[in-house]
């Protein structure tokens, strides 16, 4: 099963993303037609379930953009499902240690390589039974990307890269943060060293290096340390800005309920 972006990430061409956690396949749509080269669909973070997922990976599918599906948990009952309903890129939150990356692995891939569960003919993946070689060609075009993202997956990070089958790392900032005393300091100038540092160990370690940001300045700094999966922003807090901001133009103030 070909999947372009695990190649892209392999020959370690750049691809932009936008982290989409408004849990509306509609406002996925238009954010698939804005032109960025992959959408995470955040299930960890986002009101998401498996239907909506569903109901997002479809409406992104007619697009260029690549469908990144993140679980909420490492569970593999869990990757069996998101995996059977069409899922190839999965990433995967907080992931310590390379027992734990060994154990995704595992769970995305069919016996004997793996352990995931094999029921082709109810899988939309399989096209409910119509791929007749889906079973024999699915563990190859899983791209699984796990995230480290605190101080021990850091301690870690050489032994989660050195996992056959882990294809990328993800560092999640405000873990980090939280994880090294900063919480909701991303910009923190030991949290900017160590996500700086892990990204490049990430590269030099031979596996694609992610993150998420907003701001603009700080994705184009990953991208020149290597990083190659970067997410450049976040649709809900486009909308909110952008709101926001109108509202106070017009003598306005922004509230909590």
């Amino acid at each position: 099963m070909h999947n372009d972006f695990k190649q892209a990430l392999a020959r370690g061409d750049r691809r932009i993303g936008l982290w989409l956690s408004l849990a509306q396949s509609y406002s996925s749509e238009i954010c698939a037609s804005a032109g960025f080269q992959w959408l995470l669909i955040d299930g960890e973070h986002a009101p998401n379930d498996l239907r909506s997922t569903l109901a997002q990976m479809q409406a992104v599918a007619p697009y260029p953009a690549h469908a990144v599906v993140r679980l909420p948990q490492g569970e593999p009952t869990l990757v069996k499902q998101y995996l059977d309903i069409g899922a190839r890129n999965l990433l995967v939150p907080m992931v310590d240690t390379p027992e734990q990356a060994r154990a995704l692995v595992a769970a995305t891939r069919y016996p004997p390589e793996g352990v995931r569960g094999v029921a082709p003919a109810v899988a939309r993946a399989a096209g409910w039974g119509l791929d007749a070689d889906y079973t024999r060609t699915a563990n190859d075009g899983i791209c699984l990307l796990v995230q480290a993202e605190t101080r021990l997956a850091l301690s870690n990070l050489d032994e989660i890269c050195a996992v056959p089958g882990v294809d990328g790392v993800f560092v999640g900032p405000g873990d980090l943060a939280a994880s090294l005393g900063h919480l909701g300091n991303t910009g923190h100038p030991e949290v900017q060293s160590a996500i700086e540092s892990a990204i490049r160990r990430i590269v030099a370690l031979g596996k694609a290096a992610g993150i998420v940001t907003s701001d603009t300045q700080l994705a184009r700094r990953y991208l020149e340390l290597g990083a190659t999966f970067v997410a450049v922003g976040i649709d809900v807090t486009l909308l909110a800005s952008t709101t926001r901001r109108l509202a106070v133009d017009f003598g306005l103030s922004p509230c909590l309920a």
